[in-house]
């Protein structure tokens, strides 16, 4: 595909950021993925890419079992960045030393500048970045020169030119390194002479080539559409590409927001013009949960439900050789287990809680791109400005929003306290800034007072966060008067409810949704 003629491939050894790195090296136009720290070196080989960046991580060189690349992927001749464990495994491997350093270093330090070379190029003569590290290089490999140090880390910058393999202790790709972006830019141009062809619009003109190429003369692809902006971006997409070989159904599951069928229908044949049939399942869907308090299962249930609803269709208006899907690639890595030495966070219901066996081969057109990639898209295919802002809804709708078994009652009150809170969020001009905003309800129950009498009801617990991409997100610092207003109409609108909270925990450690 075009777009990835030429690609940087990030080694995913276990660290928060490395979604980050993949995503900075995007935006300067070159395409990036995420691989396992232990890709072999003939698979990247195959790859071609024109350079490696080495992710960091929580482990530590001198752990047993810790990460560690193949020693053969230092004699590809493919430029290498090392970010923090990266840089520490890559002096340990290639004979240099590493130490418990005496002074940990979190946060931000003085890098100085100490010798001339192209990653640090117009960087300087000092430039604050961020540490976070409790191992550091005493001693760097044969071959190997310092070009930067901070008071803590002499070695916090090294290169070999003549190899082309690069280490820095700091790391470049958060927004706490003012100078990061110019750093990474300098790898990617300066060092792997990489030329930027990374753009929304190849993306597009090469997705819509693959997907005719993809799916066979008279084979017939339904489209699963939720009425968000991944499924409906993967629905504009196959419309440009096969729109003789398309249907799109949308099955509401009975965990939807209030009157979310019928704003999804406005949009989706009234502003898009999308031929879309409706199919009810919301019964079939809420009885399945009956009983079932894990969030795991709950997502599993709803994702092999899907399926099932989609073969039903596919009998009655197919048969259905494709089942396409807005997956991305954030619900790829999350339901993985991601490509380093992590656990698994949660099963996306389109990806880890999909069934083993299914009658549908998969076409997933943006399990490549992260969110803000898709919104791009979107408004490339020329989807209204109003609807590239609608806030992320979770495919497993407020099953997902419910702690615990979910319950008529419970989903009563999760459906209005979070219109509600979108109501309060929209008149309050915040709609367009905040990522998402809704409400959750558990089986948390608190004393309360109404019309003098002692009551017993639910506690609801309002959510409202800032986010790029999902990846990472921040709990939104709402005037106390907003918080005020919704916990008022919460208590004095919606029966059983006695307790409105504020989460205020980011992510991470937290995750966006509860469950």
């Amino acid at each position: 595909m075009q777009y990835k003629e030429e690609k940087v491939i990030v080694l995913d050894f276990g660290a928060q950021y490395a979604h980050l790195i993949a995503r900075r090296v995007r935006h300067l136009s070159v395409y990036s993925e995420l691989l396992p720290y232990d890709t072999s070196p003939s698979e990247i080989s195959k790859i071609n890419p024109s350079g490696i960046i080495f992710s960091g991580g929580p482990s530590s060189v001198h752990e047993k079992g810790s990460p560690r690349p193949q020693l053969e992927i230092f004699e590809l001749g493919i430029p290498i960045l090392g970010i923090c464990y990266g840089l520490q495994v890559m002096v340990d491997i290639l004979g240099g030393e590493v130490i418990k350093a005496p002074k940990r270093e979190y946060g931000k330090a003085s890098l100085e500048i100490d010798e001339e070379s192209d990653l640090l190029s117009g960087i300087g003569p000092k430039t604050t970045v961020w540490m976070s590290h409790g191992d550091a290089p005493t001693k760097p490999p044969n071959g190997f020169i310092t070009i930067g140090h901070t008071e803590n880390s002499p070695y916090a910058a090294i290169r070999d030119e003549s190899a082309q393999l690069f280490g820095l202790q700091f790391h470049p790709e958060v927004s706490h390194t003012p100078e990061g972006s110019k750093i990474l830019q300098n790898f990617l141009f300066k060092v792997c002479k990489c030329k930027g062809s990374w753009m929304m619009e190849s993306f597009v003109d090469s997705s819509v080539d693959s997907i005719k190429q993809l799916v066979g003369e008279g084979e017939k692809v339904l489209c699963a559409l939720s009425g968000g902006i991944d499924s409906t971006v993967t629905a504009v997409l196959l419309q440009r590409a096969i729109p003789s070989n398309l249907t799109c159904v949308f099955v509401d599951h009975g965990l939807l927001r209030l009157n979310e069928a019928n704003n999804v229908k406005a949009i989706l044949e009234g502003k898009l013009g999308l031929n879309v049939m409706f199919e009810d399942e919301g019964a079939r869907f809420i009885s399945k949960l009956n009983g079932v308090f894990d969030p795991e299962e709950k997502r599993k249930i709803i994702g092999e439900e899907f399926i099932r609803s989609f073969e039903q269709f596919s009998d009655q208006h197919g048969p259905f050789e494709w089942l396409a899907q807005g997956t991305l690639y954030p619900d790829v890595i999350e339901s993985a287990g991601g490509t380093g030495p992590s656990s698994r966070i949660k099963a996306h219901h389109n990806v880890g809680g999909l069934p083993e066996k299914m009658a549908f081969k998969l076409i997933e057109p943006l399990k490549d791109l992260y969110k803000d990639e898709v919104k791009t898209v979107g408004a490339l295919l020329g989807l209204p400005k109003s609807f590239l802002e609608k806030h992320p809804f979770p495919g497993p709708g407020l099953a997902v929003r419910i702690i615990g078994e979910v319950t008529t009652e419970k989903l009563r009150i999760c459906r209005d306290a979070s219109a509600i809170v979108e109501e309060e969020i929209t008149s309050s001009a915040l709609y367009a800034k905040v990522w998402q905003a809704f409400a959750i309800v558990g089986d948390d129950r608190a004393t309360g007072i109404q019309g003098d009498q002692r009551s017993e009801g639910y506690m609801v617990t309002i959510r409202v966060v800032e986010s790029v991409d999902a990846m990472t997100a921040d709990w939104t610092r709402l005037p106390f008067d907003l918080l005020e207003k919704m916990s008022n109409r919460i208590t004095n609108e919606i029966s059983k409810v006695s307790w409105v909270s504020y989460a205020i925990s980011s992510k991470p450690p937290s995750t966006i949704e509860p469950q």
